[in-house]
C-alpha cells in the first residue's frame, strides 16, 4: 500500500481543492445527521404522542440542550397553529435540509474533478519523462507494447479504480461516523448490537476482496502482452503476410486474448459480488435490528418515533458503507495498475549525472578509449574487451568487422547510452562520466543503421527540435544529403507528412532525411553507423561526394561494411569478437594480409 499512500500525498499538492472537498463533505455529513431527528416529530404527530414543552430552555452548546430547544419551538408551533401546519413546516424543513445536503454533495464532487484530472496528467507526464531518461539497457528487457499499456490502460485504471472513489473514501466515513454518533446518543446498547453485525459483514466482504489485487496485476500484465503483440504484428506485417503466417499469429493472439478474458471474468465476478452481497447482508442486519428494536419498543425501553429515527440513521449508514466497500474493491483493483506504473517511475537511473558535471562544448584534441570492457548483462560474455583506441580531431576513423564484433557498441558508449564496466572514455583527457550528459551528447551527430523518422513533416524531422535554423539551412542540409530533389517532388514539399515510421517514404529516402538531420546539427563529431547502406549506388556516390566536403575539419567515426565507405579513412580499426586485432590505413592493412584483407576480398568478390 506504499504506492497508494504516495498517491494520496500527491493529492495534498491540491490542498485548497481538497480542503474545499473535505469541508463540503463535512457539511454533507452534518445535514445527513441533522435530517435524522427531524423525522421524530413526524411520527410523534402520526402516533399522537407529542409531548409539549411549555418553558423556553436556555440554548447551550450541547446535544440535549439543542434538542430541547427544538422541541420547545416545535411545541409552540403546534399551540399557535395546529398539527397539520406544524407537520407542513417539518416537511419544508426536511426539503431545505436535503437541498443543502445535495448542493454540498455536488460541490464536493466538483472540487475533486481538477484534482483527479490533474493527478492523471502529472502521472502521465512523470511516466513519459522517466521513459526519456531511462538508460537503453532498460529497454532491452522490456516490451514496447507493455510500456504503452502503462501509459494508457494502467493510468486509466488508476483514474477509474482509485481516483474516482476518492469522494467515497472521504465522504462515507464522515457520514457513517455522524450517523453512528447519533445512534450512540439515542441508544448505546442497540448501537453496539448493530456495530457487531456490521463488523461481521465487513469481514466477509474483506475476505472476498483479498485476492483481487493479485488477480488484477495478472490481468494488467496480460493486457500489456496483448498490446505488445499487436504492436509487433503491425510493425512486421509485411513479413507476416510474406510468410503466410496470418493463421499462426491469429491463433497465438486468440490464446492470449482468451486468457485475458478469463482473468477479467474472475475479477468482474468478484468485484460485482460486493454490491449484492453487501445489500443482502444489510437486509439481514436490518431484519435482526427490526426484531431486536421492536422488542425494546414493546418493553417501553425506547419510543416508537425515536426507534424509527434510529432505523433512519442506520439506513443512512448502509449506503455509504456500500460505497465504502465498493471503493475498497476498486482500490484493490487499481493498486495493481498503480504498482505497474510505479515500477517504471521507481526504476533506477543507471546512467547517473555527475554531482558537479563539467561543461564541454567541443573536442579540441581527441576522444580516447582506455582499456574499456563492456557487456550488456552480467551473465553474458564481454561485448568489448580491453579496447584501446584514439579518435583524433579532424580525422576520419573507420570501425570494421563482422556483425556482432562491437562496432555500434563503441558508438553507444561514446554517447553514454551505456556506461563502461572497466576502463574509461576520455574527451580531451576528461572522463565522459564527469561531463554534463546533454553537453556530451551535443558533441555527436548520429546517423544510425536503422533510419528513425517520426510521424511529422519532413521539415520537422530534419530540424528535430533544434533551434536557430530557417528554411534555407534545412534545404542546404537536404541538398548535402541528396534529399532535396525527392522532397520537392512530394505533395507538400518540406511540409509533407512522412507517415508512421516514415512509411510513406522509401528506405533510402528515410536514410537521407536522417543524414540531413545530422548534417544540420553540425556537431563536432559525426557518427555514421552504416549511414549509406540504404542508398542505391548512384545516390551513395552523390552522398559520399557531399560528405567528403562536409567532413573536412570534422571528426568522423564511420561504422561500415562497404569498402567504398572506409577506404579513404585516416585510420581503420578492425574488430573481431569484441577486440581490436588490426589498426592502420587501408593500403597498409592490405599489405599485412590479415583479417582486413579477407574482409576486402569478400567485398570485391
Amino acid at each position: 500500500m506504499n504506492n497508494f499512500w504516495k498517491l494520496i500525498r500527491d493529492i495534498l499538492t491540491y490542498r485548497w481543492l481538497v480542503t474545499g472537498n473535505i469541508v463540503c463533505n463535512i457539511l454533507v455529513a452534518l445535514f445527513t445527521v441533522v435530517s435524522i431527528p427531524m423525522i421524530i416529530p413526524f411520527f410523534e404527530i402520526l402516533f399522537d404522542q407529542v409531548q409539549l414543552v411549555s418553558e423556553k430552555p436556555e440554548l447551550r452548546a450541547s446535544v440535549d440542550s439543542m434538542i430541547l430547544w427544538g422541541k420547545y419551538h416545535y411545541s409552540q408551533m403546534i399551540v399557535r397553529h395546529n398539527k397539520q401546519s406544524a407537520l407542513l413546516m417539518v416537511c419544508a424543513a426536511l426539503v431545505i435540509v436535503f437541498l443543502l445536503k445535495n448542493i454540498f454533495r455536488y460541490l464536493s464532487l466538483a472540487f475533486l474533478v481538477p484534482v483527479r484530472n490533474g493527478l492523471i496528467k502529472e502521472l502521465r507526464q512523470k511516466l513519459f519523462e522517466k521513459v526519456l531518461v531511462l538508460p537503453m539497457s532498460f529497454y532491452s528487457g522490456e516490451q514496447k507494447g507493455d510500456l504503452i499499456a502503462r501509459f494508457s490502460t494502467d493510468v486509466q485504471e488508476i483514474e477509474n479504480s482509485i481516483l474516482n472513489v476518492l469522494e467515497a473514501l472521504i465522504k462515507s466515513p464522515l457520514v457513517i461516523a455522524g450517523c453512528i454518533g447519533f445512534m450512540l446518543y439515542v441508544n448505546p446498547a442497540l448501537t453496539v448490537f448493530v456495530f457487531v453485525l456490521i463488523v461481521f459483514t465487513a469481514l466477509i466482504i474483506g475476505g472476498i476482496s483479498r485476492t483481487l489485487k493479485r488477480t488484477s496485476l495478472l490481468a494488467q500484465n496480460k493486457l500489456g502482452n496483448i498490446i505488445s503483440m499487436v504492436e509487433e504484428t503491425i510493425g512486421g506485417l509485411k513479413i507476416v503476410k510474406g510468410f503466410g503466417a496470418e493463421r499462426f499469429f491469429s491463433n497465438h493472439f486468440s490464446d492470449q486474448n482468451n486468457n485475458y478474458k478469463q482473468l477479467l471474468n474472475r475479477i468482474m465476478w468478484r468485484r460485482d459480488l460486493s454490491s449484492p452481497l453487501s445489500e443482502f447482508l444489510g437486509i439481514v442486519v436490518v431484519s435482526i435490528l427490526l426484531w431486536y428494536g421492536s422488542n425494546q419498543v414493546f418493553n417501553g425501553e425506547i419510543d416508537p418515533g425515536t426507534f424509527f429515527a434510529f432505523l433512519f440513521a442506520f439506513f443512512n449508514v448502509i449506503e455509504p458503507a456500500k460505497s465504502f466497500s465498493k471503493a475498497y474493491y476498486n482500490v484493490q483493483k487499481g493498486m495493481a495498475a498503480l504498482d505497474r506504473v510505479e515500477l517504471i517511475l521507481g526504476e533506477p537511473l543507471r546512467i547517473e549525472e555527475h554531482p558537479n558535471p563539467k561543461r564541454v562544448f567541443t573536442v579540441n584534441d581527441n576522444i580516447q578509449f582506455e582499456n574499456v570492457w563492456f557487456s550488456y548483462s552480467s551473465d553474458q560474455n564481454a561485448v568489448l574487451a580491453d579496447i584501446n583506441l584514439i579518435i583524433p580531431v579532424g580525422k576520419t576513423i573507420a570501425l570494421v568487422g563482422a556483425s556482432g564484433a562491437g562496432k555500434t557498441t563503441i558508438a553507444d558508449l561514446m554517447n553514454r547510452f551505456y556506461d563502461v564496466e572497466r576502463g574509461k572514455i576520455l574527451v580531451d583527457r576528461t572522463d565522459i562520466r564527469e561531463i554534463k550528459l546533454t553537453d556530451l551528447r551535443a558533441l555527436y551527430a548520429i546517423v544510425s543503421q536503422e533510419p528513425v523518422v517520426f510521424n511529422d513533416s519532413v521539415y520537422n524531422n530534419i530540424v528535430f527540435g533544434m533551434d536557430g535554423f530557417d528554411q534555407k539551412d534545412v534545404e542546404a542540409a537536404a541538398r548535402a544529403a541528396n534529399a532535396h530533389q525527392f522532397i520537392m517532388n512530394l505533395e507538400n514539399g518540406y511540409q509533407s507528412n512522412v507517415g508512421d515510421r516514415g512509411m510513406r517514404l522509401s528506405g533510402g529516402q528515410r536514410q537521407r532525411i536522417t543524414l540531413a538531420r545530422a548534417i544540420l546539427k553540425n556537431a563536432p563529431v559525426l557518427i555514421l553507423d552504416e549511414a549509406t547502406s540504404a542508398l542505391d549506388s548512384e545516390s551513395e556516390k552523390e552522398v559520399q561526394s557531399a560528405l567528403r566536403k562536409i567532413v573536412k575539419g570534422r571528426t568522423v567515426v564511420v561504422i561500415a561494411h562497404r569498402l567504398s565507405t572506409i577506404q579513404n579513412a585516416d585510420l581503420i580499426y578492425v574488430l573481431k569478437d569484441g577486440r581490436i586485432i588490426e589498426t592502420g590505413k587501408h593500403t597498409d592493412l592490405l599489405k599485412r594480409g590479415g583479417e582486413y584483407k579477407k574482409f576486402v576480398e569478400l567485398q570485391v568478390f
